[in-house]
């Protein structure tokens, strides 16, 4: 883990209530997708944690929704201002377990830890197929940025105002596929547990006070024993949740 001050370059709308934010910085111990990082947010007294959707050596993405007043206020800031930011938190997802098809499964702001994933994976030339949903048209994003890594995309609207409707069970049930990585809400992890092929990794949002382990307020009882999720994951293996 690291504190330093980041400088915003870009904070844009990308979607309904949906941003997507640039900060440059120090970005050395970020080390594997699906870790997140916790911004100051002047005014408040909890930090945000927001996971990473992509980053290089200088440089960090993420994409956030406009759900309260910590990220009404993100929404509002501009380039060239300055956050403080804890980066390399949480453990990340595990790529060694993917196999040659590994299936990428994003619900809504669940969507940007898989992007940085999916580069990963298709770095070391896996056949990555990625089943995002959405609840209407509108909130739809990074489609065409999985695509363009070259992996076969899928969506799903609850809606049908785009592409089919449904949600990504209804996709992921005929599908094939080695291993499974996974960011959404509590809903869509239960219907994935009901019907997934083989283990996988799911990515899970909790309440969090400090985003690093001190404090305990995010912890969760595992097979395996009491997790921290900010510490211990957020990333928690399929055959340790106990739903």
């Amino acid at each position: 883990m690291k504190q330093g001050i980041y400088k915003i370059t870009e904070n844009v709308e990308i979607a309904r209530s949906i941003f997507k934010m640039v900060v440059t910085g120090d970005t050395s111990e970020i080390k594997k997708p699906g870790q997140f990082i916790n911004i100051k947010i002047d005014d408040l007294f909890l930090r945000r944690p927001i996971s990473v959707c992509d980053y290089d050596e200088k440089s960090i993405t993420i994409i956030y929704k406009v759900v309260g007043e910590g990220t009404e206020k993100m929404s509002g800031l501009k380039r060239g201002e300055l956050l403080d930011i804890l980066t390399g938190l949480g453990n990340g997802y595990d790529v060694s377990k993917s196999g040659k098809y590994p299936l990428l499964i994003g619900g809504g702001v669940g969507v940007p830890p898989l992007y940085r994933l999916c580069k990963v994976l298709i770095s070391e030339v896996k056949n990555v197929q990625v089943v995002l949903g959405f609840n209407t048209k509108g909130e739809v994003f990074y489609e065409e940025e999985f695509k363009s890594l070259g992996a076969k995309v899928y969506v799903r609207t609850v809606d049908g105002s785009y592409e089919k409707r449904g949600f990504v069970t209804d996709v992921i049930k005929d599908l094939n596929y080695t291993y499974f990585y996974t960011c959404g809400p509590m809903p869509m992890f239960k219907a994935i547990e009901r019907i997934a092929k083989t283990s996988g990794q799911y990515s899970f949002e909790e309440r969090m006070g400090c985003g690093f382990g001190a404090c305990m307020g995010c912890s969760c009882k595992t097979k395996l024993g009491n997790k921290r999720i900010c510490r211990e994951g957020p990333i928690l293996e399929r055959e340790e949740i106990i739903w």
